[in-house]
């Protein structure tokens, strides 16, 4: 983008004021549920499937026809938010996911329960690039990083408070609350929007919807993250199925860049913001962190399986992976508006770097208080490194720009956090498998391994299981150091930068 196109000038305070705080804490309201739900839900896998009286297999369709709805509604976000204004579309989606989530909460077998989280996930998917699309524009470059910590509370938390709450609801409550759970919240969270949000801009130079556009980008995505959470299940990429759909999905996104290419600006997502080398180095670097840094999926599994922990108590041992972020992100956002995402995501990955090694090194009988400190160290490290890496992604947008650009990330980070929940379990559950088969013990590829092992099996697969695991995590430390792309952020912050910035807030 030419200077002419984005530069306008900025008179922004260096503090943020309340209108910005007031906007990022109503969006945090709605983004929290959205990122609980989907820990809470994996957690509670095994007992829908009981309760339901479902094979793992079919259940596991509640959470991909979930990640499926997620992928078709992520392109249409910024449209969407151009023609009706960010507030009718912020409340339309919340609304969506929260009806959703009463009507999975009386959903009376499997097939109903899916098709009530296909509509849950029509509205949830919206909210992440919608969230971040009124966040940068309400706050401008010069309080990014700040203003994008504000909504990374939920993206950081949720995974590690989500399985506390959902094994608490698991073991003492009945499996509908859930979803249940969603509803006060969601109404609240409505309610919050509909009286404090701006109306926002309503452009009526939004254009008519590039339906061919929507059709390959939309079935590009799902058909790529379909794909991924196969190869997942299944243990690895060589089944011709995973193929088949990672090969059609790569080729449909291929199809759909030819078409934004031409038809340009109309196009539902313009693949020449990524001409902006800013924009495009901060999309790259999110797509990395989001494969690396997913690692941590893979510690309720560990705390489950490989040492027989609740899911309640799997989940506090999280915690401290909380506390860690939450140390982080408020002095991460103050420090990249100061000096540059370039200078503090590359110290953030060595942080989460240091906190995952000690996982590499994982036993059957590792002491929980050694890996809690661990897991401190790389909760600071995470608070450092994805917001301010977004946060960057903005900082040099047009503001008309931003409404389109929000839905690109939040594809990418979907895609890169997908590959790497494949990749990492792939790594876990195919060593598993080898040593198993040393030890004469015969075992199914995929995760429904992990639980189908007798339990007098367990003595001998109990620390081959934790062996797997170290080789799983050195698989996400080596991922983990794929800094590359941190180098070409901003490695000057804007509070004291000379010349015009590219956003003018909007309040």
């Amino acid at each position: 983008m030419s200077s002419s196109e984005t530069a306008q000038p900025d008179i922004a305070p260096s503090k943020l004021d309340r209108s910005v705080i007031v906007t990022g804490l109503v969006i945090v309201a709605g983004l929290i549920m959205v990122v609980l739900d989907t820990t809470i839900v994996n957690v509670a896998l095994d007992s829908l499937s009981s309760e339901l009286d479902s094979s793992l297999s079919n259940t596991q369709w509640v959470v991909t026809g979930y990640l499926l709805a997620v992928a078709l509604v992520i392109p249409i976000t910024g449209w969407a938010m151009d023609r009706f204004g960010s507030k009718a579309t912020w409340i339309t989606a919340l609304t969506c996911f929260v009806i959703g989530s009463a009507l999975c909460s009386f959903a009376w077998s499997i097939e109903s329960l899916i098709v009530f989280r296909i509509l849950q996930g029509l509205g949830g998917g919206m909210l992440m690039p919608a969230g971040q699309a009124m966040i940068a524009q309400a706050a401008g470059p010069k309080r990014m990083g700040r203003a994008m910590a504000i909504i990374g509370v939920p993206m950081l938390l949720g995974p590690v408070f989500g399985p506390v709450i959902g094994g608490f609801l698991v073991e003492y409550t009945s499996w509908h609350w859930i979803f249940l759970v969603n509803v006060p919240v969601g109404i609240v969270a409505v309610a919050l929007a509909w009286w404090k949000l701006d109306s926002g801009d309503q452009h009526d130079d939004a254009g008519r919807l590039d339906w061919l556009g929507l059709v390959l980008l939309s079935g590009g995505l799902a058909s790529l993250l379909y794909g991924l959470s196969e190869a997942g299940s299944e243990g690895g990429f060589g089944e011709t199925s995973v193929l088949a759909w990672l090969i059609g999905g790569c080729v449909v996104l291929a199809l759909y860049v030819w078409h934004s290419l031409v038809r340009g600006s109309d196009s539902i997502i313009d693949v020449r913001l990524l001409t902006n080398r800013l924009f495009a180095s901060s999309s790259f670097a999110v797509f990395l962190v989001a494969i690396g840094l997913f690692g941590g999926m893979l510690l309720p599994l560990y705390y489950q399986t490989a040492r027989g922990e609740g899911a309640l108590t799997a989940g506090l041992l999280l915690a401290t992976q909380g506390l860690g972020a939450i140390v982080a992100m408020g002095i991460a956002g103050r420090l990249t508006d100061k000096i540059g995402a370039g200078k503090v995501v590359p110290v953030g990955v060595l942080l989460a770097l240091i906190g995952t090694f000690p996982f590499t090194q994982i036993a059957a009988d590792s002491s929980y208080v050694w890996l809690s400190i661990a897991l401190f160290v790389r909760g600071i490290g995470l608070g450092s490194v994805m917001m301010p890496t977004i946060s960057s992604a903005y900082q040099d947008l047009a503001h008309d720009k931003v409404n389109r650009a929000a839905p690109t990330l939040s594809a990418i980070q979907q895609v890169g956090a997908s590959l790497g929940s494949a990749v990492l379990v792939t790594a876990l559950t195919q060593h598993f498998t080898g040593l198993l088969g040393d030890h004469g013990i015969n075992a199914a590829g995929g995760t429904d391994q992990l639980g189908s092992l007798p339990p007098e099996a367990m003595q001998v697969a109990g620390p081959l299981l934790a062996d797997s695991f170290g080789f799983a995590f050195w698989v996400a430390f080596g991922l983990t150091a794929i800094i590359i792309p941190a180098l070409l952020l901003p490695r000057r912050g804007v509070d004291h930068a000379d010349g015009q910035t590219a956003m003018t807030p909007v309040h």
